[in-house]
C-alpha cells in the first residue's frame, strides 16, 4: 500500500470515531433532552459536563501530532467504558465499532508500533 493511501485511510479511520465522539460531546455539553434523560436513567446525568469536556480534550489530544498516542489511549479507554455501559444496560455496543476504527487508524498511521518493523 502506498504511503499516500495509507495516510488517507488512517485519517478516515481516525475521523469516523472522532466525529461521533464530537457529536456526543456536543449533545452532552448542550444538555440535549434525550441525552440528559438517557444518562440520568443509567446514573450518569450529573456527569454530563465532565464527560462532554473529557471527550473534547481526548479529541484534541488525538489530533495534535505530538500527543496523538495519549489521545488514542484515552479515547480507547473512554470508549471501552462506554461499550461496557452499553452492554450492561442491554443496548447494542456501538462503541466497539468506534474502538475498531481507532485501532485500524492507529495501525495505518504508525504500523511500526504494532509490528516492530521499521519499514512503515
Amino acid at each position: 500500500m502506498s504511503g499516500k493511501l495509507r495516510k488517507i485511510l488512517s485519517i478516515v479511520f481516525l475521523a469516523i470515531p472522532s466525529l461521533m465522539v464530537l457529536v456526543s460531546a456536543g449533545f452532552k455539553l448542550s444538555g440535549h433532552p434525550l441525552v440528559v434523560e438517557k444518562m440520568t436513567r443509567i446514573g450518569y446525568g450529573s456527569y454530563l459536563t465532565i464527560l462532554g469536556a473529557a471527550e473534547v480534550v481526548f479529541l484534541i489530544l488525538l489530533w495534535v501530532p505530538k500527543t496523538w498516542r495519549v489521545g488514542f489511549f484515552f479515547l480507547l479507554s473512554y470508549l471501552g467504558g462506554a461499550s461496557a455501559i452499553e452492554i450492561s444496560v442491554g443496548e447494542t455496543p456501538n462503541a466497539l465499532g468506534l474502538i475498531m476504527c481507532l485501532w485500524i487508524g492507529a495501525f495505518l498511521k504508525e504500523e511500526r508500533h504494532f509490528t516492530g518493523s521499521s519499514n512503515a
